[in-house]
């Protein structure tokens, strides 16, 4: 199997149009066409993560954060970004990273953190915009069985809990065959008036091409009438952060002790107690200061991240508690993520987690 044939089974689960304008996730060394000797998945690509993958015998190296963040003018050994790019290079590794388009998931590195806290009843806490598109396309009497078939299996339909989702309309189609054309109804230079069904269906964003390209193959006509509409409704599953219940409501001490025991940390960075019992609790892996006021907004009880500076902290104003887990900690649960989505076929080479640690922060 070729190393882009995993990227892209990979990018069925978390598509990279998802990653967020800043990110830099997909593959940043290496070739598509090459051959797979193994896969080693970390959460970051060190220096000790590289060398791992040429000891182990991987060729591709999966990880959640990208090697080359911000754009490289050179190549320079002195420096991190510089030393390890012309390592892989040097060495043929293909370096892969799913990063913002992992966590805009439901299932991804969000549902993996709100799994470990043992949350039920998710929903994105902010919807990603613009995910979601219409197509309306014409169809003559006799072939929307066909035509909505392929569509479906390319995946448009699909609506929360609920596939094979369309709407039809039946009207009168008008059109004249010119010189060039082959008719699939009517004779060239002849007006034409057919019975068609007006078919509606949506679908995501990501899949534009697919789902036009299996209407196009399934459809009789030479030339479709078809509508691309970008729709203002919310996408189920896509966004930041995770908001859900608690099995039971906590005192906010309880609470504390078990968001420590979750993320294994000896102590934990919070705002000050407000009192109440937390049963609605919002996360967000990473660096995610930007969804307080999401949090807030949303009604939750306490808000679960990492990276919180100083002033970050003032932001709740008693109207719930905010707590920082760590940057590592709530998200190095990806490997084990990415693991599974690799395995659950069996490929003929190894998929293997780097036991090389990578969490730059420690404590005393």
């Amino acid at each position: 199997m070729t190393i882009g044939e995993i990227i892209n089974m990979l990018e069925t689960v978390a598509p990279p149009s998802l990653q967020e304008s800043w990110d830099n996730a997909g593959l940043l060394t290496g070739r598509m066409t090459t051959d797979c000797s193994g896969v080693l998945i970390s959460l970051d690509v060190t220096d000790a993560v590289l060398q791992e993958a040429v000891r182990r015998g991987c060729n591709l190296v999966v990880a959640h954060h990208p090697m080359i963040f911000r754009g490289l003018k050179r190549i320079d050994e002195d420096e991190p970004t510089g030393r390890l790019t012309a390592f892989a290079i040097r060495h043929e590794l293909a370096v892969y990273a799913m990063h913002t388009n992992l966590d805009n998931v439901m299932d991804g590195v969000n549902g993996v953190l709100a799994d470990r806290f043992g949350l039920t009843d998710r929903r994105i806490l902010q919807p990603m915009p613009g995910q979601l598109m219409k197509m309306v396309c014409m169809i003559p009497e006799g072939h929307l069985e066909a035509v909505s078939r392929a569509v479906f299996e390319a995946g448009a339909g699909r609506i929360g809990a609920y596939e094979g989702c369309g709407f039809t309309s039946n009207g009168l189609g008008t059109f004249t065959p010119l010189t060039g054309s082959d008719p699939f109804i009517g004779a060239t230079g002849i007006p034409e008036t057919v019975r068609e069904h007006r078919w509606e269906v949506v679908f995501p964003a990501w899949l534009q091409r697919r789902v036009t390209a299996a209407m196009r193959a399934a459809h009789p006509y030479e030339e479709v009438a078809f509508d691309i509409l970008r729709l203002e409704n919310e996408l189920h599953g896509v966004g930041s952060g995770i908001i859900g219940l608690l099995p039971e409501a906590l005192t906010e001490a309880a609470f504390l002790d078990h968001a420590r025991s979750v993320a294994g940390l000896p102590v934990l960075r919070h705002s000050a107690r407000t009192g109440k019992m937390v049963q609605r609790v919002a996360l967000c892996g990473g660096a995610g200061a930007f969804l307080i006021g999401r949090a807030v907004a949303a009604g939750a009880d306490a808000y679960l991240t990492g990276d919180l500076k100083y002033h970050d902290f003032f932001e709740p104003d008693g109207r719930l508690l905010l707590v920082d887990i760590g940057h590592y900690e709530s998200e190095h649960s990806s490997v084990d993520l990415l693991y599974h989505i690799l395995t659950k076929k069996n490929y003929t080479f190894a998929v293997l987690k780097s036991v090389s640690g990578t969490n730059p922060v420690n404590y005393h």
